[in-house]
């Protein structure tokens, strides 16, 4: 199943829509010695987003770090992934890394059981002090670059609605969406960003048709938040433009309409931790790595790369420079989101010159070794139409 990875992400995307993937182990790749790690997924490896990035780490931790690697696809979130997390730690490997929210609390407990097997978790919040860490990265800051293009391109067009397929109302969510939502409002201060939540990380139908709904209510710019390109392929065949997630190819089943991509690059932090794991270094935390750490990338932006030519020419060099004051570590996601700020009913919900702090970007409380967030992210900024719904 590991090879799929390597078809192109139309025929992936048409596979998909066709049939879906089933669950499936990957078979472990040979390596200089005995050290394993695992993956936990929880779409399939060739969902073109979310979970191919994850896998293209994975492979390049087994090129770089001589390490032997499986991996385990579409595992539900809750009692399925914690039965899974646990047969990978039964079957001795050295590392467990699971790669969805929802893994959070089934990760902790099989931690718990095993001691001596080191386990990272990506985005979640829970860690403990001897084998049980997590990880994420400042993409709020790329979606906010995204949001710049996406409002750039919709004054170009004389349009003035923004659409964005998300997955689930969390605060790690919520807090993409208002970071991008502050960048098309950069660019475009009268346009409005329309919000269709689909209540899936992978579902490419209802992505597709969330996308469509949000194309027929005129959106000019589709950007997804959710793991497969249905989204992007929709605004295509519309006529319209799209901006993809997760995966550096994002874009390609529609290059000439899809304006960037904001994406993550697993790979050498996946290396990185390895070697301190190996090393008797590594200790277990909460690992919130920024731009300048090379996790999240803005796809036309990065070395080597061209800005699509659907992005606006006179967006780039504005692009270009906060791109580069980011990597410097001179724009944080701290800066993003800056005070004055209103949420979408009016209420200012930060005065001018105050910052959020990391736990009220995580929408954190209640957490015994770290403080209660203030203004939690549980609001929609100015700009957007939609809600937050009750959970």
């Amino acid at each position: 199943m590991v090879g799929i990875a390597r078809l192109s992400l139309a025929m992936l995307f048409a596979a998909m829509m066709l049939g879906g993937c089933n669950r499936q182990e990957g078979p472990a790749a040979p390596a200089g010695d005995d050290f394993q790690v695992a993956f936990v997924y929880v779409g399939p490896v060739g969902d073109g987003g979310w979970t191919y990035a994850h896998n293209e780490g994975r492979l390049f931790l087994e090129k770089n770090a001589g390490v032997k690697t499986t991996m385990v696809e579409n595992i539900a979130e809750g009692a399925e992934a914690e039965q899974a997390i646990r047969n990978l730690a039964r079957k001795e490997n050295d590392v467990i890394i699971t790669t969805s929210f929802g893994f959070m609390d089934p990760t902790e407990a099989v931690a718990q059981e095993f001691p001596n097997v080191k386990f990272i978790h990506v985005t979640g919040f829970k860690k403990n002090a001897t084998n049980f860490a997590n990880l994420m990265g400042a993409m709020e800051s790329m979606r906010y670059l995204a949001g710049m293009i996406a409002g750039a391109r919709a004054v170009e067009d004389k349009a003035k609605i923004i659409g964005a397929v998300e997955p689930f109302p969390i605060a790690e969510v919520v807090r993409l969406l208002n970071a991008f939502t502050l960048g098309v409002r950069v660019t475009c201060p009268d346009c409005q960003v329309h919000l269709r939540w689909i209540n899936s990380w992978f579902d490419p139908v209802r992505e597709k048709e969330a996308a469509q709904s949000l194309l027929e209510a005129g959106a000019d710019v589709v950007v997804t938040g959710c793991d497969s390109p249905g989204p992007v392929v929709a605004a295509a065949q519309a006529g319209k433009w799209g901006i993809g997630y997760d995966s550096s190819n994002a874009c390609a089943a529609t290059p000439e309409r899809c304006l960037t991509a904001t994406y993550w690059n697993w790979g050498p932090v996946y290396a990185d931790m390895v070697k301190q794991i190996r090393e008797g270094t590594w200790k277990p935390g909460d690992y919130y790595m920024e731009v300048d750490s090379g996790i999240v990338g803005l796809l036309g932006f990065e070395e080597g790369q061209s800005p699509a030519a659907g992005v606006p020419a006179s967006v780039i060099p504005k692009i270009k420079e906060m791109h580069a004051r980011m990597k410097k570590g001179e724009f944080t996601r701290f800066d993003v989101f800056a005070g004055p700020l209103r949420d979408n009913q009016g209420r200012e919900v930060l005065p001018a010159g105050a910052k959020l702090t990391q736990e009220d970007l995580e929408g954190l409380s209640k957490l015994p070794d770290r403080p209660d967030c203030v203004v939690c992210m549980n609001w929609l900024v100015e700009g957007i139409v939609g809600t937050i719904p009750a959970r």
